[in-house]
């Protein structure tokens, strides 16, 4: 294998892997928007590739796994990270400026000690900045129901105690408890999610995974009621089922305010009501609703009903008017 590298170290994760780590750069999952983040109004149909078309008519090849690899990287304020890379060809790196930028922009608002919850939170690039933001006397909840998946993510939580704690929890934020049908665009199963209502031929994803789903809301009063008063922040990226999952969120929205990020869903596979449905949810909850405009700057342009439909798709960082 040769001499490692500064920063390298040899890791073991799955049959036969034997691997070496460099430190990362470049931003995870083809259409995933990057870390803590984004990405004409209309509601045309998106052309489907030639592959989606083929996979969707059954011919489509097996399932794969793959395993992560723990790389070191040193962030100007945090210091030295461990950080577990899932091996997906398509998964994207997390840049370590890019993660403190995220982590410096977090501590506008939240402290330490506070509670989040990530949905949709993957293999943890979304969650870890989230985790810094709050430290190691703070906990943040990541839920992914990806089987594929959640071996990087509970891989990242038992990383760097000294400097965050995140409980992982292999489930889907859904409006009742029970089993439900995911949808994953190819055989990694990197990116996809619960469309609900959406024809196979609009959002391309053949390969379906059966998960389990739970009412967070009721999750946390039954099995964490000490954290809703800590409950500070609240992400939300769950390909286009954001506001369902706000809805089963309300009361904690309405008692705890806290600071909330969603995404604007492609206008290419969602529609124009559904924007304006979840803009409508935001509004009414007493949220002045900003378009994040990168890592280094949460608080970009204000979303108004005159450019809500403005980008295909966005991420947006809510803050609860006082």
């Amino acid at each position: 294998m040769g001499e490692l590298e500064d920063g390298e170290r040899p890791v073991w994760h799955g049959p036969n892997l034997v691997t070496r780590c460099r430190p990362f750069h470049g931003v995870a999952c083809g259409d995933r928007p990057s870390p803590v983040l984004l990405r004409p109004a209309g509601t045309r149909a998106r052309q489907l590739k030639a592959k989606e078309f083929i996979y969707l008519l059954g011919v489509k090849p097996k399932p794969k796994t793959f395993g992560f690899v723990i790389e070191a990287h040193d962030l100007p304020r945090e210091g030295r990270l461990e950080v577990a890379r899932w091996l997906h060809p398509g998964a994207y790196q997390i840049a370590p400026l890019q993660v403190q930028a995220a982590v410096d922009q977090l501590r506008r608002f939240l402290r330490a000690g506070d509670v989040a919850i990530d949905i949709g939170a993957h293999t943890g690039d979304t969650t870890l900045p989230i985790a810094l933001a709050v430290g190691a006397t703070g906990l943040v909840l990541g839920l992914e129901p990806n089987p594929y998946v959640f071996p990087v993510l509970e891989r990242n939580a038992s990383l760097n105690p000294a400097k965050t704690k995140i409980l992982p929890l292999k489930f889907a934020a859904m409006r009742t408890d029970g089993f439900y049908e995911f949808q994953y665009g190819e055989e990694g199963y990197c990116n996809g999610g619960f469309h609900e209502g959406m024809s196979k031929w609009l959002h391309g994803s053949a390969f379906k995974v059966r998960v389990e789903g739970k009412n967070v809301q009721d999750f946390l009063t039954r099995e964490h009621p000490d954290l809703i008063p800590r409950l500070r922040f609240i992400k939300v990226d769950a390909e286009g089922f954001d506001l369902p999952i706000l809805e089963t969120l309300e009361d904690l929205v309405r008692g705890q305010r806290p600071f909330l990020q969603v995404e604007m869903f492609s206008l290419r596979k969602s529609t124009r009501a559904y924007r304006l449905g979840l803009y409508d949810f935001l509004v009414r909850h007493g949220y002045e609703v900003h378009r994040v405009e990168g890592n280094a700057n949460f608080l970009g342009d204000r979303i108004t009903p005159e450019n809500l439909m403005r980008w295909n798709v966005y991420d947006v960082f809510c803050v609860p008017s006082s």
